[in-house]
């Protein structure tokens, strides 16, 4: 039990990182892109910064995560949103929909940061096997944990970034519609995965993605 305990440890100082930064990341880039288009909310909160702090929901970003990973071995998490005011944006549905887009593009970019590290390790000499290890652990769990956020994302339901998309592409009155579904978004995103959204879609898409990445960094 001690072994397991020291290796449960263990995994869970090396998950941090790529944990921790996936999720900050996503809500900075959100910020940042609100700031392009006109937006200045973000920045006056101190959310445009990839310290973790400013953005670190101790539930959702420490405390769920850390009980799943230790009761399921399943990660998810969030940080707290970034606060955008659309009074301040050009056009506000299609911007909107450009500041959605960001957090999980910035997914995407962060799972090739980590695959270009896990390729890197490679290049250490044996000598340095200790931190090689660890390293390729992180770059591995970075990789899925942002794909897994990225594809999540996108799924076109309220609060999730896609359902801004899809209310960009909507009929005002159809996009009101999707709008008034956000206070009951996470209540029936929780039905859709036990129905099997994980199995069909989500999971599914997370193996194609990891795929690619590792076909293209030749992993």
């Amino acid at each position: 039990m001690p072994g397991d305990l020291a290796a449960t440890i263990q995994y869970i100082a090396v998950a941090a990182i790529p944990l921790i930064f996936a999720i900050t990341v996503h809500e900075a880039a959100h910020g940042w892109v609100a700031h392009r288009l006109g937006d200045n909310t973000a920045k006056a909160m101190g959310r445009l910064t990839f310290n973790p702090i400013p953005h670190i929901d101790p539930v959702g970003t420490i405390i769920l995560p850390l009980l799943m990973m230790l009761t399921t071995g399943f990660i998810f998490g969030w940080a707290k949103p970034v606060p955008v005011d659309l009074r301040n944006l050009s056009d506000p549905r299609r911007d909107w929909a450009i500041i959605s887009v960001a957090g999980p593009l910035s997914n995407l970019i962060m799972a090739m940061i980590w695959a270009l590290v896990w390729k890197l390790t490679f290049l250490l000499p044996q000598s340095m096997v200790y931190v090689a290890l660890p390293l390729a652990l992180m770059a591995k769990i970075g990789i899925t944990f942002n794909i897994i956020l990225m594809v999540l994302n996108l799924l076109p339901l309220p609060p999730l970034d896609g359902s801004r998309v899809l209310g960009w592409l909507l009929p005002p009155s159809l996009a009101m519609k999707l709008d008034q579904i956000e206070p009951y978004g996470v209540f029936i995103l929780i039905g859709l995965l036990y129905f099997g959204l994980w199995d069909y879609i989500i999971g599914p898409m997370t193996a194609f993605f990891v795929s690619l990445i590792a076909h293209l960094f030749s992993l």
